[in-house]
């Protein structure tokens, strides 16, 4: 599993005083880019190999300012040319924020999917749970 803490910003909260829904996507986005260097190490957006193909929030409880939060991120499945990605959000050791995405490894200039190479695959199996 990987992890990274942050501190929610005041640019974050939405007229609740809350961090705004919109702002969780952007946060695992973060927490992804661990998995995207096992792709692409230096991550040259010359030499992007992933796409988003799909994403699912579940938001559990609020999320608050002036409080740190841990993105938790691990694999639930990998496939051929596929990941689905689990995600969550963690405040005050409780669980407010969860979700999953399927990342497509792709080709570009075949502008089709692609098979995830087998060291690369290897990799990402470390991480599944």
């Amino acid at each position: 599993m990987f992890s990274f803490q942050i501190e929610p910003r005041f640019s974050e909260t939405d007229a609740l005083g809350h961090i705004n829904n919109t702002v969780v996507p952007v946060w695992f986005e973060q927490g992804r880019t661990p998995i995207f260097e096992l792709f692409n190490p230096t991550l040259n957006l010359q030499k992007w190999n992933l796409i988003l193909k799909k994403m699912d929030v579940d938001f559990v409880a609020q999320i608050y300012l002036y409080s740190p939060v841990e993105i938790r991120t691990s694999l639930s499945n990998v496939g051929n040319t596929s990941m689905t990605i689990h995600q969550e959000v963690w405040q005050k050791d409780q669980l407010v924020a969860q979700g999953d995405c399927v990342m497509v490894h792709f080709d570009y200039t075949q502008q089709a999917k692609a098979p995830i190479p087998a060291e690369v695959k290897q990799k990402l199996l470390e991480h599944l749970t």
